[in-house]
């Protein structure tokens, strides 16, 4: 793309020029606030970048464009080097004013993009879903968002449901089969005139990279493959409709749900819980908790960059995203971002279908080692010398024998089918192995003011070890159209304290 192509298409009334050949000089700029470029330097290079080459401003936000004929690994690197000192000019002139820097290939589609709250021009923070040059509306659209991204990613993903649903993808593995195309296309997927043998591949590799070191890897691309890539509703699909499908998700979710923004991640999740809202669950037990629940508990426990983080019933991964979201907010080096990725959360799902979305959605979301486990969450014990001191939950209210703590059932009439302790007993599991922080969790009213014995019997063990700090009750369709119970969220000091 050349330089007139960029310009027409971020905008003309955009563009800032102070020197005569149309570039943008910084000690200029700089001397017109009364300061001296050369105070903000940095680095060790001899050579002062001072022009950037193309220059955006609107009252919210800055594109900077640096361009070079081609990309080679030289001038990538020359390049990186000239968008970092930018920034720290950008840093004064604008007060910290939100800076998109791209490095452009003038000869060719090549595009390099830098857009996150980091400040970083590496290999690391470059946006790889980030693939053509936006209009500014665009990008400040992206990081600011209004009232119509929402909109536009809310009616999207009934016109997606009815898409995949046309083309005969099942209802079970809708939720799995969009959340892995919409991480393979965030991370580069090529699919343009191949064949769907060709882009199932695609996908396949792309999840084999990304799970890379990543905890149990054998283990979620067997369950990713089965669910997704070998499903034979999608080897099934014509390599137009494949196509099609592809060029929805790429058009009309993607460019809303950039991760590395807090008002991106939080279109995410409005996107997952729209979409598999409408899509239905065949597991009447199984609900998606709505993400503002989730943010509320999050905010209640007080989620920050020290918190190491459980759910032991994670299911599509909300509660897991929210705490990584909110932790990497409070997060003030980059090695601190990296510790809570890799560290700091942990999730543990029995059903075999949540638990590859929940692996789906903590790695479109910028988790960096997916400590997500499949089994039971009373017989998986290899978190509790993690420093867990955040517990997050939402366990299954009417869990059958299979699901329920084995030792518990044992004490169950012959004809009792259904947990008769209504999801009490996986809390008190939980908060008596983790034994200090705090623990919020989603149970059914009657947890809270209800008269059976069991009820009665768990709610005792809770408060003879901890502490109920608070309870909240929920809008009784809090789980609309999913599921149907009236809930309240109590939170506890685990721990004992008179």
């Amino acid at each position: 793309m050349n330089r007139q192509l960029i310009i027409g298409t971020i905008g003309l009334q955009y563009l800032v020029t102070n020197v005569e050949n149309g570039e943008f000089s910084y000690p200029k700029a700089l001397k017109g606030i009364g300061k001296d470029y050369r105070e903000f330097l940095i680095g060790n290079s001899d050579k002062e970048h001072k022009f950037v080459d193309i220059r955006f401003e609107s009252d919210k936000l800055v594109v900077i464009v640096e361009t070079k004929d081609k990309f080679t690994k030289k001038n990538i690197a020359e390049g990186m080097v000239q968008l970092q000192q930018y920034l720290a000019y950008e840093a004064k002139l604008t007060n910290d004013k939100k800076v998109v820097a791209i490095l452009a290939a003038t000869e060719t589609d090549d595009l390099r993009v830098w857009q996150d709250r980091s400040g970083i021009i590496d290999d690391v923070h470059v946006d790889p879903a980030e693939k053509t040059i936006r209009p500014m509306e665009d990008y400040v659209n992206l990081h600011f968002g209004t009232r119509n991204n929402k909109i536009a990613v809310i009616q999207s993903t009934y016109t997606l449901n009815e898409l995949l649903h046309g083309y005969g993808i099942r209802a079970q593995i809708r939720g799995q089969f969009v959340g892995t195309c919409l991480l393979a296309l965030k991370h580069g997927l090529k699919y343009k005139g191949l064949t769907t043998a060709q882009i199932r591949s695609g996908i396949e590799d792309e999840l084999e990279t990304l799970l890379n070191n990543c905890l149990n890897k054998a283990e979620k691309l067997v369950i990713l493959r089965q669910k997704v890539v070998d499903a034979q509703c999608v080897r099934g699909l014509k390599k137009e409709e494949f196509e099609e499908i592809l060029d929805f998700i790429e058009s009309r979710i993607l460019p809303y749900i950039n991760d590395k923004t807090t008002q991106g991640q939080d279109l995410l999740n409005l996107f997952f819980t729209t979409f598999n809202k409408y899509v239905g669950k065949s597991d009447k037990n199984q609900a998606f908790t709505p993400d503002h629940i989730v943010h509320f508990m999050c905010a209640v426990v007080g989620v920050n960059r020290h918190s190491v983080v459980l759910d032991p019933c994670c299911g599509s991964g909300a509660f897991l995203v929210r705490a990584l979201t909110t932790a990497l907010d409070d997060c003030r080096t980059e090695e601190e971002r990296t510790h809570v990725k890799e560290m700091q959360i942990y999730g543990i799902e029995s059903d075999e279908t949540a638990f590859g979305l929940s692996t789906t959605n903590m790695l479109i979301h910028g988790d960096g080692n997916s400590n997500i486990r499949q089994g039971s969450c009373f017989e998986l014990s290899d978190w509790e010398d993690k420093g867990v001191n955040i517990v997050l939950m939402n366990p299954p209210y009417n869990a059958t024998r299979g699901d329920s703590k084995p030792e518990y059932v044992k004490t169950w009439k012959k004809d009792t089918k259904e947990d008769p302790s209504k999801g009490f007993h996986f809390a008190y599991d939980i908060a008596h192995r983790v034994k200090h922080g705090k623990l919020a969790v989603l149970l059914p009213m009657q947890c809270a003011i209800g008269s059976s014995s069991e009820i009665q019997r768990f709610k005792k063990l809770m408060l003879d070890e901890n502490t109920l700090d608070a309870v909240f009750s929920l809008p009784s369709d809090m789980f609309h159209p999913g599921a149907s119970a009236c809930a309240c969220c109590m939170v506890f000091n685990l721990g004992y304290s008179a």
